[in-house]
């Protein structure tokens, strides 16, 4: 479940462009309030011309993050602004496109197959029926996919892609796009030494917190669990 909330804190000026500041909270699977500052640039339309923060908040109400954050200066948001454009422009040039776009459609098949995570009260653990828990298996499956490939040097899976391909280049203008990304995924998959559904299920539904806050990390924050 989605509970992310963005509050417009300042504008910032760098290099003569105008950043919008928001800060970003949202409660994770631990039940603790966690919050970074997202920047969008004044002619920015959407969320992917946003840079942010890690994680730079964690506490036990959101009340207590936007106490702390009202305590931050300018120029400490100015300066975060600048760490955070840093970040994204070495991530650029560190993930060729190959790599970060198996990622990228990696996630979003992820989260499309995981929908909504319902919540237990306070915090409890949920009874899912077997259709859910198979549709979570198949997100876990393709999580552990995207995980390895992001452990892998970039020309390093450029030269497994082309390996497992057989010398077939992918083009990205091409129809044939998804045909060759998947048979290179399914590769990865029946490599990987995943345990079957009946044991992942039921050391999914003894360990729930755990599985939801790997989810948290690898796809709301961005980064390895």
């Amino acid at each position: 479940m989605d509970r992310t909330r963005r509050l417009s804190v300042a504008f910032l000026d760098r290099e003569g462009e105008t950043w919008a500041c928001f800060l970003v909270t949202a409660l994770g699977p631990d039940r603790r309030w966690y919050g970074y500052f997202s920047f969008r640039p004044k002619d920015g339309a959407t969320l992917e011309d946003e840079v942010r923060t890690a994680d730079i908040f964690r506490e036990t109400s959101e009340a207590e993050i936007h106490r702390k954050a009202r305590g931050l200066g300018r120029p400490l948001l100015s300066g975060l602004l600048s760490s955070a454009l840093h970040t994204r422009e070495a991530e650029r040039e560190g993930s060729p496109p190959l790599r970060r776009w198996f990622r990228t459609m990696l996630s979003e098949n992820s989260l499309g197959l995981a929908g909504d995570w319902p919540e237990g009260q306070n915090g409890g653990k949920v009874d899912f029926d077997l259709g859910k828990l198979r549709s979570l298996y198949a997100s876990y499956r393709l999580d552990q996919v995207c995980h390895l490939i992001a452990l892998v040097h970039p020309d390093d899976f450029d030269s497994a892609v082309n390996e497992i391909l057989d010398g077939k280049v992918i083009d990205f203008g091409s129809r044939d796009i998804l045909q060759f990304a998947m048979m290179v995924v399914e590769f990865i998959d029946h490599h990987l030494p995943l345990p079957p559904f009946e044991v992942w299920a039921e050391d999914f539904l003894r360990n729930q917190g755990a599985y939801a806050l790997y989810t948290h990390t690898l796809h709301r924050e961005g980064r390895l669990p």
